[in-house]
């Protein structure tokens, strides 16, 4: 058999990560419908880890093209960024195993919940652009690699995360913050799957045709929030941070 799990699970899994690619393009916390399913289908903590970082990074890299075409990002303009993300990500990955993750599981909700608010309740945001509060070097090597070290050891609301801080540190509008995070979410994705592969934990043949679905759904999401903008990502935004927060208090 060239899966490693039972056919009916393999379409389960491809049906997830269409759904997680639509999701996460807009809003982010695709992994929330990923990981589960792949610990439900049989993977161990570390292979649903690792497949989902295989998978998720095609998601990213095609939601990060997908804006690029619609001219609402300039990738390059984001190559040193990347970088730092990558590495941060790679880093965050190394150190998995020593970080308390029981510890992490209770304050996420908390932390989650509170985006869902900032983002529900807060007048004004819009796709209209603000000043920015810190400098491009502080927001590069101070904000950027703590979000993306967290995605390597733990992972979820990541995409939440750097949307926050474009919106509130950089002061872009949300349509523009929701494609620059794409970028950084794809290098952090990246940098962590360069670790989990040395692992031999990834499940290479199911996560590249979940992978294949991520690309489709990523593509819609994508075209969807170009089209619409902050009134379709600011209402999913809320609701998936929301369901994040839930379901990490119910595991824990």
């Amino acid at each position: 058999m060239w899966f490693e799990v039972a056919p009916h699970l393999v379409a389960l899994l491809i049906g997830a990560a269409f759904l997680a690619g639509f999701v996460d393009a807009i809003a982010g916390g695709g992994g929330l419908i990923t990981v589960p399913m792949l610990l439900l289908a049989g993977a161990s903590p570390l292979q649903a880890l690792a497949t989902n970082k295989l998978q998720g990074t095609f998601g990213a890299a095609t939601a990060l093209v997908s804006y690029a075409r619609a001219g609402q990002v300039r990738p390059s303009d984001q190559l040193g960024m990347a970088l730092i993300s990558a590495l941060a990500g790679a880093g965050g990955a190394l150190i998995a195993h020593l970080i308390p993750v029981a510890a992490l599981r209770l304050m996420m909700p908390v932390v989650l919940v509170g985006i869902a608010l900032f983002f529900a309740l807060k007048p004004g945001l819009t796709d209209t652009a603000r000043p920015r509060r810190i400098p491009v070097a502080a927001f590069s090597f101070a904000v950027v690699p703590l979000i993306a070290a967290y995605d390597g050891f733990f992972g979820p609301g990541t995409g939440s995360f750097f949307m926050m801080a474009f919106v509130l540190l950089a002061g872009f509008g949300v349509l523009q913050a929701t494609a620059h995070t794409k970028m950084l979410n794809f290098a952090s994705n990246a940098g962590s799957l360069a670790v989990f592969a040395t692992t031999g934990a990834t499940w290479w043949v199911v996560g590249l045709a979940m992978a294949a679905a991520q690309v489709l759904g990523a593509a819609l999401g994508a075209r969807l929030a170009v089209r619409v903008g902050a009134r379709v990502i600011k209402p999913l935004l809320v609701a998936t941070t929301s369901a994040m927060a839930l379901r990490l208090l119910w595991q824990s």
